[in-house]
């Protein structure tokens, strides 16, 4: 595995520019995820780190070495793609062996055998190796497609949204199963995603993007309680951050334009009242749906108050994120 350090990246495509002066230090043994919305330059970025994407300027270096000239192969990277990118003919034990039979790894037959057989027990899909790829399920197939990257032993994997195909279900077991995988082989890995619960519950750092920029690169929770604009804070959170004008309550006062409001940040039984609109229970939570003077929000229902559809509550902002009128974060070290 590799430190993988990112200067200055810069790449257009005609007029759009796609990527904008991007640095990032992905440290060896860490997993990165890159989060956006569809157009932020996340695949991009990925593309430009594989050599599949020419740079227009910057510097990509992988384990101390500057990689901008070399081709996909020469800078040891494994990439898997949202697709499964199999060969449908081939049984699972050959497309798993397939890249290490590359003229260019020369791996000899005892050690393919041995990283296949390795590998299948570390996806659980042993059983499955004389299986053809046709023949398996789709979170199977998605385990076969993240297996030839690790039979690689590259530098850095490469993942581009792998698990946005699948179901629910199948998502929510294969991320504690890429987790448990890139901890237990102290992997690098940078896995791209626009599923704030991915960012949330796999990676060691985000970066968050924004019009082909970095925005903010830090920890989830990092990221989540001290977000530096209203954009990032709307990454990250479920239910999502509640945007208000700052002046709806008198306790929120200064320069701040709006306020950020999560579940933790609001108090129930003094303060504006609102007015339920909709109660969604899901189980271990009860959202509300309010109507708080021509604006809507979202809340988790206190304990123990079960309030229903069309009764008034009364809501108090407690310790409240604030922002300017351009939208960046206020905070008492940057008044």
């Amino acid at each position: 595995m590799a430190e993988v350090i990112l200067e200055q990246l810069c790449k257009s495509f005609g007029r759009e520019q796609a990527v904008i002066d991007m640095s990032m230090k992905i440290d060896n043994g860490s997993f990165v995820v890159l989060l956006g919305p569809t157009g932020a330059g996340k695949t991009t970025t990925l593309r430009l780190i594989s050599g599949l994407e020419t740079l227009d300027s910057g510097t990509v270096r992988i384990d101390g070495r500057v990689v901008n000239t070399e081709t996909p192969a020469q800078r040891d990277v494994a990439m898997v793609f949202q697709q499964y990118s199999l060969y449908p003919h081939l049984t699972v034990r050959n497309n798993l062996a397939f890249p290490l039979r590359s003229p260019i790894l020369k791996t000899p037959k005892a050690e393919i055998d041995r990283k296949v057989a390795e590998v299948a027990g570390i996806l659980h899909i042993s059983n499955k190796l004389d299986n053809r790829a046709t023949e398996l399920s789709g979170g199977e197939m998605q385990r076969v497609s993240i297996g030839r990257a690790l039979v690689r032993d590259p530098a850095i994997f490469l993942m581009d949204e792998p698990l946005s195909s699948l179901d629910a279900r199948l998502r929510a077991d294969l991320r504690i199963e890429l987790k448990r995988i890139q901890s237990e082989l102290g992997s690098t890995l940078l896995y791209v995603t626009h599923d704030q619960i991915e960012a949330m519950t796999m990676a060691t750092h985000v970066g968050v993007l924004q019009d082909g920029k970095l925005v903010q690169f830090g920890t989830p929770r990092e990221i989540y309680e001290n977000p530096g604009s209203i954009y990032v804070a709307g990454r990250l959170g479920l239910p999502r951050i509640n945007i208000l004008p700052a002046d709806l309550f008198s306790s929120t006062r200064g320069r701040a334009a709006n306020i950020g409001l999560r579940p933790e940040h609001v108090e129930y039984g003094t303060g504006q009242e609102a007015s339920v609109k909709r109660v969604e229970h899901l189980g271990d939570q009860t959202r509300l749906h309010l109507d708080l003077k021509g604006h809507a929000i979202t809340v988790l229902s206190p304990h123990g108050n079960p309030y229903a559809a069309g009764t008034t509550v009364k809501i108090q902002p407690v310790n409240p994120l604030c922002f300017d009128e351009s939208g960046n974060r206020i905070t008492e070290t940057n008044p």
